[in-house]
């Protein structure tokens, strides 16, 4: 709200959604969305446009952990379940958000995937697929929607301080505080963890006019974790020594 945007937000938990709405005041609204619902989310697409008279900014931000366990236990039902949320849920956002960016020439469409979605190991498997699948589906509508006015950036978190994480860790999605500190333990960046207000500032920027040049990006926010960043890399560098060279020899 402090940077003039005015929101439509979309949830399946209700209270929780209208709450927030109302704390933003006029400038927000909330209505009921199963992202893996077409419908609902083009109803929440049509819903922006009657209410605020255009859709510049659509943020594709539901998720969930899904599916776990060894791939060979991995029911289904719980892979396509959640796959339809993490991937089939984007599908529809870029879809219903392209429909009317296009005859406006402009907008710009946030992705959520994850640094899950760039190394593997990272999370389970139906997460992993459906968080890859999100970064190459922003990459393809970015070079179909770039003739429309319309970028496509996704933005790849590292393990956040957020009330899905801290139910994955903690079975508490309550304790948002002490996954602070516990990942603050754990982070490339001393002391620091990851919190939500990252995604967010990663999110405005991409969604402002200050990102204008900027299209098909996957943007992390993970303290350098998929760039090879972790404390015991920082100390494999140690002090100073002679190069060295072949078959023994050091220095020039």
């Amino acid at each position: 709200m402090n940077e003039g945007c005015r929101v439509v937000l979309g949830d399946i938990q209700v209270p929780q959604g209208q709450a927030l709405a109302t704390s933003l005041g006029s400038a927000a609204t909330f209505s009921v969305c199963d992202v893996s619902t077409e419908e609902d989310v083009a109803r929440l697409v049509d819903l922006a446009v009657s209410t605020f008279g255009r859709l510049d900014i659509m943020f594709n931000n539901a998720g969930i952990v899904g599916a776990k366990g060894p791939i060979q236990s991995t029911p289904a039902a719980e892979w396509l379940a959640t796959l339809d949320i993490l991937l089939n849920g984007v599908f529809y956002g870029v879809k219903h958000a392209a429909r009317v960016m296009q005859p406006q020439g402009s907008g710009s469409i946030i992705n959520m995937t994850s640094v899950a979605g760039i190394v593997g190991g990272l999370g389970p498997h139906a997460y992993t697929a459906a968080k890859h699948a999100v970064i190459g589906l922003t990459k393809s509508t970015c070079a179909e929607l770039c003739s429309d006015g319309i970028r496509v950036n996704a933005i790849a978190p590292y393990t956040m301080a957020t009330p899905m994480v801290a139910s994955a860790h903690l079975q508490d999605h309550n304790a948002v505080e002490q996954t602070s500190m516990t990942l603050a333990g754990k982070s490339p960046l001393p002391d620091r963890a990851g919190t939500a207000e990252d995604v967010a500032n990663a999110a405005l920027w991409l969604a402002s006019d200050e990102s204008g040049y900027t299209s098909g990006l996957t943007l992390t926010t993970d303290a350098g974790v998929t760039s090879g960043s972790t404390m015991l890399n920082a100390r494999r560098y140690g002090e100073y020594t002679p190069m060295q060279k072949e078959a023994g020899k050091t220095g020039l």
